[in-house]
């Protein structure tokens, strides 16, 4: 028999174990004594579960030792005579408890593992969830969006940048029968921090009568910047000027980005 294989088998560290049955371990016995490896490589395994369980056991201080001591009555307690046993299976019993002791660390890790990998799939689940009701909300408003542009009842009216803005621009899609507007923003710059553009409905004659029909809210958020605005029946023409949170009750003809003639 190869040495090397035998004692690469895994029945020396058994055999320290104490499980094998009487067959095996005389013959493990036996081995030990034809073969000085094999001997060798079993007083290695026994060491290594000595250090083991010694690194379990408890600490007992000099104090702690000396209070135990005192509290014993030594005239009149009766020493009894032990036999010395074999070491081994001293060790055998050191060995068990530090595979019980380390099988219950493993345990405990490969739970707390457990939980944490159930945490980290919660998350992503929620983020994906997350990620699937943006992206549902983004195809719906982009739905929106082109149903109005291509809503062939739709009057369209481009506004022009004034002199506040020259390079703004804006598109307002009116359908005359039933008065709902929508305007597309996306040619305007983003709003100053603390100000809203306001949408204005406008009747030329016979003077310049301005009303408003709605604010461009979270003009940030909305990706298509396309908006829906209140109803209006009789404009003449449209204007957006930039206003105060919360918007003006007459624009500021100072702040006015856009206009535009039907």
């Amino acid at each position: 028999m190869d040495i090397k294989e035998y004692i690469e088998s895994g029945i020396l560290e058994l055999y320290v174990y104490g499980l094998l049955d009487e067959t095996e371990n005389l013959e493990v016995a036996k081995m030990a004594k034809t073969h000085k490896e094999i001997d060798d490589e079993i007083v290695s395994i026994e060491k290594a579960i000595v250090n083991l369980s010694t690194s379990f056991s408890p600490f007992l201080s000099v104090e702690n030792f000396a209070k135990i001591k005192s509290k014993l009555d030594i005239k009149h307690t009766k020493v009894i005579d032990l036999k010395s046993k074999n070491n081994r299976f001293n060790y055998i019993g050191w060995a068990a408890a530090a595979v019980f002791l380390l099988g219950i660390g493993y345990q405990y890790n490969q739970q707390l593992t457990f939980e944490n990998d159930i945490v980290t799939l919660e998350k992503e689940k929620t983020k994906l969830n997350e990620v699937l009701v943006s992206t549902e909300n983004k195809n719906k408003q982009t739905k929106e969006a082109l149903a109005v542009i291509r809503d062939s009842k739709n009057t369209i009216i481009s506004l022009a940048g004034q002199t506040v803005a020259p390079t703004a621009s804006a598109k307002v899609y009116w359908n005359k029968e039933t008065q709902v507007v929508y305007v597309d923003a996306s040619g305007l710059p983003e709003p100053p921090e603390g100000m809203v553009y306001q949408v204005w409905s406008l009747k030329l004659k016979p003077a310049l009568t301005p009303t408003s029909i709605g604010l461009l809210s979270d003009f940030t958020a909305e990706n298509n910047k396309i908006f829906a605005v209140s109803k209006t029946g009789n404009a003449e023409a449209f204007g957006i000027t930039l206003e105060p949170t919360g918007g003006s009750k007459s624009p500021t003809m100072e702040q006015l980005y856009t206009l535009g003639v039907v």
